[in-house]
């Protein structure tokens, strides 16, 4: 049974959406997005952190590649579940919705599908540029917000990208480092 191009639409995880889509969807596998990386280069004023003491969440930022995670939606589900992402990602106002190539990592044959994922916007209010890694270190420390820590974020997603096979050793010193003493 052949599928169309309409029912084969993704969406491309690299922090939270992997291990918490809170959306139901019909297959998902690792996957390898080029051209962007994943970096904590956005501030949380809400869901890690407030407006008085930020925290820090991944965006994808131009350059390099980052594994994550593509799920599959169902045709029939996919508007009312890409509007969910939508308002959930977008909170922010620093992220640019955007469809990009993604290669599906256990795949033989045609890996590479297209993916709805949300990039860093380098012009939006909460971009942080590039931050010093103490700074970086701070940030992530202090940031709590209505969804949690900063430091669980962090810590999330690497235990998730570790489960993938996708270990992340940049993520992993970073946690390390947040978590040695001060």
């Amino acid at each position: 049974m052949s599928r169309t191009d309409t029912d084969n639409i993704w969406v491309f995880a690299y922090g939270s959406l992997m291990w918490r889509p809170d959306f139901d969807f019909v297959e998902s596998e690792p996957a390898l997005l080029r051209g962007y990386h994943r970096a904590f280069c956005i501030y949380s004023h809400i869901y890690r952190g407030t407006p008085d003491n930020p925290g820090l969440v991944l965006g994808l930022d131009a350059g390099g590649s980052c594994s994550g995670r593509a799920f599959r939606l169902s045709a029939a589900t996919a508007p009312v579940i890409l509007a969910a992402i939508e308002a959930r990602e977008m909170i922010y106002q620093v992220y640019r919705g955007r469809r990009l190539p993604v290669t599906l990592m256990k795949r033989d044959g045609k890996p590479q599908i297209l993916a709805q994922t949300y990039v860093a916007d380098r012009a939006g209010p909460q971009y942080t540029g590039k931050l010093t890694r103490a700074r970086m270190i701070e940030l992530i420390r202090q940031g709590e917000g209505m969804a949690g820590s900063a430091r669980d974020y962090l810590a999330n997603t690497v235990h998730h990208l570790n489960q993938l096979g996708l270990p992340d050793s940049g993520l992993q010193a970073l946690l390390q480092d947040v978590n040695a003493e001060a």
